[in-house]
């Protein structure tokens, strides 16, 4: 089986791309589950009921987030009702919404787990120890994890942590794809980072020259969107749906 999995997808341009690109995408690489990291989808970060229903519409099974995963008051109830809206599974208890979702496809399930790390971003549940309690209510061996974190080295340890026990350990957040895709232990794809979905002339997604200004000057300023020149950066992991082992992963540019 083969899944697709779409690196963070930032505003109107990302979902503009993948309006025109996705369907050839899926039929290219003879995709049966796509998963796409929506956390910026929304105009200046996070999702709305908007942008987390075009993704719907567009093709994908089960939307991941991360540290942006609140910052729309107005879509935190999408958390509750959507059960294809994940947000990191390691928030403190009581928080609102899940971290696991489970897409159904008749002979064999799987399960996608969204974690956050904890260098450099939130203060939250430790996501190795919290990954393990996970794991043993998980009831599939297909098993695919977006850690959604900010150092390098908090990923690599993650994917020797979860070799053998996980399909797949897909870095995003950083939004500049890295080239260290691997089966590890001949069994768990990994990257370090999928990358971004949205303007490739930007600085991760905003416009380039104010980001330059912003370095030049250390003056406040307000980050907009690019729209220059937009890619799709993904993954495709294929795998054994009976014993969840990864066999492939391949990265993928689009323009």
């Amino acid at each position: 089986m083969n899944l697709l999995f779409i690196g963070d997808v930032v505003g109107s341009g990302g979902s503009e791309i993948l309006a025109r690109r996705l369907y050839d995408i899926k039929k290219e690489y003879d995709i049966d589950i796509t998963v796409v990291n929506g956390e910026n989808s929304a105009q200046g970060n996070g999702v709305t009921a908007q942008s987390y229903r075009e993704l719907i519409n567009l093709g994908a099974d089960v939307v991941t987030t991360g540290n942006h995963c609140f910052r729309r008051q107005e879509s935190v109830d999408l958390y509750e009702s959507e059960e294809r809206l994940l947000r990191p599974a390691n928030y403190p208890d009581g928080v609102i919404g899940r971290g696991v979702a489970y897409i159904d496809m008749g002979a064999y399930k799987v399960a996608v787990i969204n974690l956050i790390g904890t260098l450099y971003l939130e203060a939250v549940e430790n996501p190795f120890s919290y990954v393990d309690k996970l794991l043993e209510q998980i009831d599939t061996p297909n098993i695919f994890v977006d850690f959604h974190a900010e150092a390098t080295s908090e990923k690599k340890a993650m994917g020797y942590y979860l070799e053998g026990r996980a399909t797949a350990v897909l870095g995003t957040h950083t939004h500049v794809q890295t080239s260290d895709e691997a089966i590890l232990g001949g069994h768990t794809a990994y990257i370090t980072d999928v990358g971004m979905t949205g303007a490739e002339r930007s600085v991760l997604g905003v416009d380039k020259d104010v980001v330059i200004n912003k370095f030049l000057y250390h003056m406040p300023v307000k980050f907009s969107e690019s729209l220059e020149a937009p890619f799709i950066n993904a993954v495709v992991v294929e795998f054994d749906e009976k014993s969840g082992k990864a066999t492939n992963i391949t990265r993928i540019i689009k323009r």
